[in-house]
């Protein structure tokens, strides 16, 4: 079965690493026409050496300049946009909200909230013209239940789905169909660091942190990053030509962060499933 995304104009922010490399390489390997973009220079000149062809250029989502810029180039080179993915983020401070400091909210916010209006607002402009296009945004199951000791980046996630539903529904009319993706712990560098932040706050070994968050978990399992991309491609794709303002959880059914850490042993087996 062919995806229909074959010479898609397709544009993933932070998508030289981790979540957004992921869903940039399957875009790729479908056929469409791949932009990446991202702040890290020595991954965006390994985007080179994948074994799908996208197109990488250097910029910061929270300036709205740098985002103009971005635009202008892919108007050059695709001349406009069929699908944004609105991956850029930043995990933010790993503390009690009152120790969180005023640049540390703001940063978390510019990143995680601005980036993605700056992104949407120039990709709806290219797509009402043509009176479609797909928008989708990155938010988080923390997005979806409080994190705690994560206000800034929970607070964010949530204002990712609001973004979202006003977008969908504003949108809607021009063709443009606009949905969230909310992944759960992603087995990977992130959710390794995210995990070792936590643990550390409470005072508890990462192990039996992860073994108890994996417990709240009703598959009990980490999240795969080739998932996201796998439910992103579905998203832009034609057979998904009537889902828009959808909030998809890709977490196993997270149900709560509030972790037992008073837990001394590993009594979950850390696995994937087959």
């Amino acid at each position: 079965m062919t995806t229909g995304l074959e010479n898609k104009r397709v544009l993933v922010t932070a998508g030289a690493s981790g979540i957004g490399k992921e869903v940039a390489i399957s875009f790729a390997r479908a056929g469409a026409k791949v932009l990446v973009c991202d702040i890290a220079e020595d991954q965006l000149e390994a985007c080179s050496g994948w074994d799908a062809p996208v197109t990488a250029v250097k910029c910061d989502v929270s300036k709205s300049s740098e985002v103009d810029r971005m635009f202008e180039f892919l108007s050059k080179l695709h001349g406009g946009i069929d699908v944004l993915v609105n991956n850029a983020g930043i995990a933010g401070p790993t503390k009690p909200i009152d120790e969180i400091t005023d640049d540390e909210w703001d940063m978390t916010m510019r990143v995680n909230v601005n980036g993605q209006f700056y992104c949407a607002r120039r990709a709806a402009a290219q797509m009402k013209p043509q009176n479609s296009g797909a928008i989708i945004n990155l938010s988080s199951v923390a997005g979806r239940i409080g994190m705690p000791l994560r206000a800034p980046y929970s607070t964010s996630k949530y204002a990712v789905r609001g973004l979202t539903d006003v977008l969908a529904v504003e949108l809607g009319e021009f063709g443009i169909r606009v949905n969230s993706i909310l992944p759960g712990v992603i087995d990977g560098p992130r959710g390794k660091d995210v995990v070792e932040a936590q643990a550390a706050k409470n005072h508890v070994d990462p192990q039996d942190y992860l073994s108890a968050m994996l417990h709240n978990i009703s598959l009990h399992s980490l999240i795969d990053m080739e998932e996201i991309a796998a439910l992103a491609m579905y998203l832009a794709s034609g057979a998904a030509r009537n889902i828009t303002a959808q909030h998809i959880s890709v977490c196993g059914n997270f149900e709560t962060y509030r972790s037992p850490l008073s837990i001394k042993k590993r009594d979950v087996q850390i696995g994937k499933r087959a």
